[in-house]
C-alpha cells in the first residue's frame, strides 16, 4: 500500500518524537517546565531564524487559530512531559496516543470532516486496546491516568487547529506559535522552580530541542496535507518505539496481557489505514479546507 505525503511526515514526526520522549525521561530530575523553557528557546531561534531567511511573514494573519494552537498545544506539552516522568515511558506514550481518536471526533465539529461507521469500529478497536494496558500496568496512579488523558484531550484541540490553518499559514509559522506561547508561561515558572543542568542534561536539552523542532515541522505538514481520520491514527505506531525505547533505555517490561493491547492499538491503527486508502469519500473535506497546504 503506498504512502501518501501526509503518511511520511506523520511516520517521520512519530520517530522523532519517540527519541524527544527518551530525552525527556533521561531529564526525570528536573522540573517539566524547565525542559520546556529550554526547548521553546531553542524551537522559537530556529524557527524564527528559518523563517527570516525564508522571508515569511512569522506572525502570520489566522491569529486566533494560531494562539489556539499555541495554548492548548503548551497545556498538551506540559501534562505529558510530566506524565512521561511520572510512568513507564510505553504506558505514557499510550495514553496519549488517545490524541487521534479525540482530533478525530472533534474535527466532527470544527472542521466539518465526518468519519465512516467504519472508522468508529476501528478506533474503538484502538481503545479498547488502550484500555487492555492501562488496566494490566499497576504503575499507573489514577491521577496520572487523567493527567495522560487530559493532556490527550489538550493535543486534539490543537491538531484541529492546525487543521483549520490549512492553506491559510505556512507550516512554520504554525510550529513557531507553540514555542512563542510556552516561553513565557515556562520562564514564569522557572522563576520559582529552577533545578541546575549538570553534565550530560545539556546534551539531552539539546537533543530534545532538536527533536521537538523537526517532529513538529514533520506534524504540522501531515495534518495540512491529508484528511485528519487518514493519519492521525498513524501517530499509535510510537508505541512500538516506546515498548523498544523503554525496554532498552530503562529496562522497563510489561505482562503479556499489556502487549496484548498494544497489539489491538495497532490493529487499529492498520485497518482505519487500509481503509480510508480503499475509500477516498471516508471523512471528507469541508469545502473551505479544498486548498492544498
Amino acid at each position: 500500500m503506498p504512502l501518501t505525503s501526509g503518511a511520511r511526515y506523520m511516520l517521520l514526526s512519530t520517530l522523532l518524537f519517540a527519541l524527544m520522549n527518551v530525552c525527556v525521561k533521561l531529564l526525570g530530575h528536573l522540573p517539566p517546565l524547565e525542559i520546556i523553557l529550554f526547548r521553546s528557546i531553542f524551537s522559537l531561534a530556529a524557527s524564527y531564524l528559518l523563517l527570516r531567511v525564508l522571508r515569511i511573514r512569522p506572525w502570520g494573519t489566522n491569529h486566533f487559530y494560531l494562539v489556539s494552537r499555541g495554548i492548548t498545544g503548551v497545556l498538551s506539552l506540559i501534562l505529558y512531559f510530566f506524565t512521561l516522568q511520572k510512568m513507564p515511558l510505553a504506558t505514557a506514550v499510550t495514553i496519549q496516543y488517545l490524541a487521534p481518536i479525540f482530533t478525530a471526533v472533534l474535527g466532527i465539529f470544527i472542521v466539518r470532516e465526518s468519519v465512516r461507521p467504519w472508522q468508529w469500529a476501528f478506533f474503538l478497536l484502538s481503545f479498547l486496546g488502550v484500555l487492555v494496558v492501562e488496566g494490566v500496568d499497576t504503575r499507573v496512579e489514577p491521577l496520572y491516568l487523567a493527567l495522560g488523558v487530559a493532556s490527550a484531550l489538550f493535543a486534539g484541540f490543537s491538531y484541529n487547529s492546525i487543521r483549520k490553518l490549512k492553506g491559510k499559514e505556512d507550516p512554520l509559522v504554525v510550529v513557531f506559535y507553540l514555542p512563542m506561547v510556552a516561553l513565557p508561561v515556562a520562564a514564569v515558572y522557572c522563576l520559582f522552580d529552577w533545578v541546575p543542568p549538570r553534565g550530560l542534561d545539556w546534551l539531552w536539552l539539546l537533543l530534545t530541542g532538536l527533536l521537538a523542532q523537526g517532529a513538529q515541522l514533520c506534524l504540522t505538514k501531515a495534518y495540512q496535507a491529508e484528511r485528519l481520520s487518514s493519519v492521525a491514527n498513524l501517530n499509535y505506531l510510537g508505541i512500538l518505539y516506546a515498548v523498544g525505547l523503554g525496554l532498552l533505555f530503562f529496562n522497563e517490561a510489561f505482562p503479556v496481557v499489556a502487549y496484548l493491547g498494544m497489539a489491538l492499538v495497532l490493529l487499529g491503527v492498520v485497518l482505519n489505514t487500509w481503509y480510508t486508502s480503499r475509500n477516498p469519500a471516508a471523512a471528507p473535506l469541508a469545502p473551505t479546507e479544498e486548498v492544498a497546504a
